[in-house]
């Protein structure tokens, strides 16, 4: 089992809100946390949510079964990339565009 790990002072990340509610009790903890660790809320709940996440192997296998779902695109064929030709290449001797 992987452990916690939060680095003190280091709260400069990227934010998206996140429209939630956290329980009282869990909400204090949270405030000594970010106390304790001279961090912000965001920070502290970012970290443990990832670390949460992490740890769990039901949610990691289902994130490995759609990463490799794309890769295969859900078992069709992959499209063939688009080639562009030049166009020059593709204006004919009888084309009104390559007479002028």
């Amino acid at each position: 089992m992987s452990k916690l790990k939060i680095e003190k002072g280091a709260s400069r990340i990227r934010r998206v809100p996140l429209k939630t509610t956290i329980d009282g009790t869990v909400a204090d903890e949270i405030e000594q946390m970010c106390q304790w660790s001279e961090n912000d809320t965001s920070y502290v709940v970012n970290q443990l949510l990832r670390f949460a996440l992490n740890q769990s192997e039901d949610f990691q296998q289902y994130k490995q079964s759609l990463e490799n779902g794309s890769a295969t695109a859900t078992g069709r064929d992959q499209p063939r990339p688009l080639t562009v030709k030049p166009r020059a290449a593709t204006l004919t001797a009888r084309s009104p565009e390559a007479e002028k």
